[in-house]
């Protein structure tokens, strides 16, 4: 006879007796072991200390400051710090390659590390046992760095999130050249982005007069300077180049080369640049101000005089405001912002009423509204928008009701063009004196044109397709405000109703459109795009938008064109695309907020922010 005992959890007993027989002896033995498994597996239980790894590190520390168990000393300066190489291995990079490897350190007792702060080194030693830090201000760099050269990542993070929030226009220069040192990318994009943002400030501290001359040539070929006119980022130069003019002078014309001179008014080159002793007798800056001046001059060579110094940065450019339009609550009225800098969209106001095929333009940096229909009447009223005090104000209405008429300012005036007038088709155009305040008509259109592209090119008012009773149209005119006379073009490859116009370095460009009325069920929507160039008076087509649509918003934005929303038959588009000529392609940017078409587009510069900061 065999006896088996288990004893399990608590008190609890088994006693297991068998006989065995030779005959059946290995059967026996292996029910034996299965039915002491299956008690034994019945019977298993976890246990678990609570907090024990927390316990343990607080044990290690307390050997730490007194010295116990420790296996190396680690020297800064004349500082010594006995500790646990287990420990430091555990939280440190650094050390477990050290210590894991066959490097000599890893046999040494002493081991000292050149360049390192003692109590830097003593907090982070503490850090590995504790999990805990203290961030001060006096001392956070010398502890970013030294955190840095010992790879312990969560303190370089927690380091860099409170040198973010230190940022400031006295200190974001340090900051920045600091983390570039350290190869802190996070915190460096965030300086970076700071400065930019806040440039105009920094350019009034210290910082940024002690800088050396490669670093404030990283500074001005920044595109993102958040700045209202290239004139500041003159001025802020020559702030630099006066702080020690001695020993700037060698560096005035390189720097130079980073504003864009052609961007600024010839009367402000001859004023400040071309007469400042700063840059007497220095050839390339008397090249630089030559190749502005011609910019000016000869605005037909405009297209071949393209450089990085014609192209405005992205603040300089000002905002595209998009004014209502329809959408699918059949007619929005917010007024949305948008920063090319910021690439995003903001509300800014809302219309007073809500206003579908209506015209807008930009006079005296107000925003002013005319026309279109308000579901019910087409209308004839004007609205202005004054963005000093965010209030409406009305106008002298027009002599005509118009909706899907076109508006363009041209040498001051303000055109009205074409339309319906909720019963017929219109060829009539009508001027507002911003002077007399008051509308007079002028000579009518060759045809009746609703829905038509209206825009300004070489001092004439150009009218682009559109719809008249029978069709939609391909046909252009020209008006001259001199002569009173409306003047045929070349016709377009394409009859586009609802087009959206704009121009760039002094070609028309047409976009998108429908060839029937919408309420024929074989009408057909284009992405494609025309340009118009008036020196040789023909049509050429360029590359074409993302998707078709007609109804699309356009204004240029810069050097750039820009498509905003649209309708491609089925839905309004939230979709925004800009257009660089130079490089014939599309991109797209921040789509709006909410699907549009028909929505006016204009830009306004030199004002506020509209709180993108």
């Amino acid at each position: 006879m065999s006896r088996i005992s288990h004893t399990g959890a608590g008190s609890n007993k088994v006693e297991l007796e068998f006989l065995f027989s030779n005959k059946e002896g290995s059967a026996s033995e292996h029910s034996i072991s299965s039915m002491v498994s299956s008690i034994s597996a019945s019977q298993d239980e976890n246990f678990r200390v609570s907090k024990h790894a927390e316990n343990s590190f607080k044990v290690m520390e307390k050997y730490l400051h007194e010295q116990q168990l420790t296996d190396v000393i680690l020297i800064a300066g004349k500082k010594r710090f006995p500790a646990h190489r287990l420990v430091l291995s555990a939280s440190s990079e650094y050390f477990a390659a050290m210590f894991t490897s066959s490097l000599r350190e890893s046999t040494q007792n002493e081991v000292e590390l050149t360049g390192v702060d003692g109590d830097a080194l003593w907090t982070l030693v503490c850090y590995c046992y504790t999990g805990c830090i203290e961030l001060r201000e006096d001392s956070i760099e010398t502890l970013l760095a030294t955190a840095c050269l010992l790879q312990l990542n969560p303190v370089v993070k927690a380091c860099c999130q409170f040198l973010r929030k230190q940022l400031h226009p006295s200190n974001c220069l340090g900051i920045r050249m600091f983390a570039d040192t350290q190869g802190c990318l996070d915190l460096l994009d965030h300086a970076n982005a700071y400065t930019t943002k806040h440039f105009m400030e920094v350019t009034k501290n210290q910082e940024f007069l002690l800088l050396s001359a490669i670093e404030v040539a990283k500074l001005l070929e920044s595109e993102d300077l958040n700045v209202p006119s290239e004139e500041i980022i003159f001025h802020a130069l020559m702030t630099w180049l006066e702080y020690d003019s001695e020993s700037r002078r060698k560096d005035a014309s390189k720097l130079l080369s980073l504003v864009k001179l052609p961007l600024l008014s010839p009367a402000f080159i001859a004023d400040n640049i071309e007469s400042n002793e700063m840059f007497k007798d220095q050839r390339l800056a008397q090249e630089l101000v030559m190749e502005a001046l011609k910019y000016h001059l000869l605005p037909e060579r405009r297209p071949l005089l393209q450089s990085g110094r014609t192209k405005p940065r992205k603040a300089t450019v000002g905002h595209m405001l998009a004014v209502g339009g329809m959408d699918a609550n059949k007619g929005a009225t917010s007024i949305d912002a948008f920063s090319l800098r910021d690439n995003a969209w903001k509300s800014i106001a809302t219309m007073s009423g809500r206003r579908l095929q209506f015209g807008a333009v930009v006079v005296d940096k107000k925003l002013i509204v005319a026309g279109g229909r308000d579901g019910l009447k087409t209308l004839n009223t004007v609205e202005c928008f004054d963005f000093s005090t965010f209030t409406w104000s009305t106008l002298s209405p027009m002599n005509m009701h118009r909706h899907g008429l076109g508006v363009a300012v041209l040498g001051g005036p303000l055109y009205a063009v074409g339309g319906h007038d909720g019963w017929s088709f219109l060829d009539t155009v009508e001027r507002w004196d911003p002077a007399t305040r008051q509308w007079s008509s002028v000579s009518a259109m060759s045809i009746q044109r609703s829905t038509v592209g209206v825009a300004v090119l070489n001092d004439k008012l150009y009218a682009v397709g559109g719809r008249d009773i029978s069709s939609c149209l391909n046909t252009v005119e020209c008006y001259d405000p001199h002569t009173n006379k409306w003047t045929p073009c070349a016709p377009m490859s394409k009859r586009r109703g609802g087009v959206g116009v704009g121009v760039v370095n002094g070609c028309l460009y047409a976009l998108g459109g429908h060839d029937a009325p919408s309420s024929n069920p074989n009408a057909s929507r284009f992405d494609c795009v025309e340009r118009y160039d008036p020196k040789t008076d023909t049509w050429t087509m360029v590359a074409p938008m993302s998707v078709p649509r007609d109804a699309v918003g356009v204004c240029v934005l810069g050097d750039r064109l820009m498509a905003v929303g649209g309708y491609d038959g089925q839905q309004y588009l939230t979709l925004v695309e800009a257009y660089d000529p130079h490089l014939n392609e599309w991109e797209p940017v921040a789509p709006l907020n909410a699907g549009r078409a028909g929505v006016p587009c204009v830009v306004i510069k030199n004002l506020t922010s509209f709180g993108f900061d």
